[in-house]
């Protein structure tokens, strides 16, 4: 039996059968057979794939059981085998990033995440100083900016120059460091959502160490994008969503805290029951959606019967398709460069002489309704506003093509 027709029946198996069914260790994936495992819209061609991921059919059909269960067994199951179930994840995710148990807590989101470590990271003192860039998460940048009322610290704020090179963007944070020696903490965010930059966190980790500086890593839109274990980082903080780029179900973060560093962010004011030195003493999330959690075994399941650098060869692939063809086009200005190291899926671009929000809104909108091509713009970039274009798995090739003669047509009217 070859994979297509494994694939007719796949629905029949086991998750961890069904994921590996659509790979085989001798070959390249058939991407068209992991493609043919997503029910995406066909009301468009749809490239915006950057606000979550979709879950792969055996990943719904397992979560879709594990509501069930929830719903039905209520409190009996929570009250006395769910917590071990719950434990049985965790240890889970945590192989899979290639960390220990205790170093990671289940969150619902990656901002959830970061928010409990910038927030209540506790080693500022007055008249110290942070550091974040025009590519940070707006919801990140808000938290560190109320650290100037609530901790008495002062804001610095960088502009990731345009274009990007893995060395210009090491330069640019250590110029920063250099010009303010009273910086303690900088926020770094491993792929940016607002234009795809990857950047080089564990080279800037470790220049800020040697400095006395912590980093607070956003791994958001890198964990399941690009082909890395987490201890690569070589961080001590990092926030990261598996509703994104893993294909679970909405409602999956993660805060990692390495050991050693769990005192250095304060418990949660609510969390008063946990034991006060254990990392899950630092968020407080109340009642979540257990089935979503409880499916995460599923999903990681899917994505690692793939393979990191499959799917992340993939995702390149996909992004260079369009990114290729229109590199030095007159009016169009790709500001993810083509480093393999510095982009994943996610690529933005802007068309010459429109950087304002309004005008990018009206690209994407452009694209909508006269390509049928769905995106998204995203502000917030010093150099000005841009549109973001992020295929996935679920992606064909077909599907992106049909961008390059829409973006051509658009520079040139």
């Amino acid at each position: 039996m070859d994979r297509r027709t494994l694939l007719a029946g796949a629905a029949l198996l086991p998750v961890s059968a069904r994921a590996a069914a659509m790979t085989s260790p001798a070959a390249e994936p058939d991407w068209d057979a992991i493609a043919a495992q997503f029910d995406m819209t066909r009301e468009v061609v749809q490239l915006e794939h950057g606000n979550w991921g979709m879950m792969a059919r055996p990943v719904l059909a397992a979560y879709q059981e594990q509501v069930a269960r929830v719903n039905r067994d209520t409190s009996y199951y929570a009250r006395r085998t769910m917590i071990g179930d719950l434990q049985a994840v965790e240890a889970r995710v945590a192989t899979s990033l290639g960390v220990s148990p205790d170093e990671i807590v289940l969150t619902r989101n990656a901002t959830e995440a970061l928010n409990a470590a910038i927030g209540r990271y506790n080693k500022l003192r007055p008249g110290d100083a942070l550091l974040y860039s025009d590519l940070d998460y707006d919801s990140m940048i808000a938290c560190c900016d109320s650290l100037e009322k609530t901790r008495g610290v002062t804001i610095h704020r960088i502009a990731i120059p345009e274009p990007a090179t893995w060395q210009g963007v090491i330069d640019a944070y250590v110029a920063a460091f250099d010009a303010n020696p009273k910086i303690r903490l900088v926020l770094l965010t491993h792929l940016g959502h607002r234009t795809g930059l990857a950047i080089p966190v564990r080279e800037i980790v470790a220049i800020a160490r040697s400095r006395g500086i912590d980093c607070i890593v956003d791994a958001a839109h890198s964990v399941g994008q690009l082909d890395f274990a987490l201890p690569d980082l070589d961080a001590d903080f990092v926030g990261f969503n598996l509703h994104k780029w893993i294909g679970a179900p909405l409602g999956c973060g993660v805060l990692y805290v390495r050991k050693g560093r769990v005192a250095d962010i304060d418990p949660d004011p609510g969390e008063g029951s946990a034991a006060p030195d254990s990392l899950r003493a630092r968020v407080h999330t109340g009642t979540v959606d257990y089935a979503a959690q409880l499916t995460l075994p599923a999903a990681i399941d899917f994505q690692e019967a793939i393979g990191s650098a499959n799917r992340a060869t993939r995702l390149r692939a996909l992004r260079d398709r369009w990114v290729r063809p229109l590199r030095g086009v007159a009016g169009i200005e790709i500001l993810t460069p083509d480093d393999p190291r510095m982009h994943g899926a996610i690529t933005s671009f802007r068309l010459t002489g429109r950087s304002t929000s309004e005008a990018n809104m009206a690209v994407a909108k452009a694209l909508l309704e006269q390509h049928g091509i769905f995106t998204v713009y995203r502000g917030g970039v010093a150099g000005g506003a841009c549109v973001r274009v992020t295929p996935a798995l679920a992606t064909r090739m077909e599907d992106v093509d049909r961008l390059v003669p829409a973006l051509r047509a658009l520079a040139a009217g």
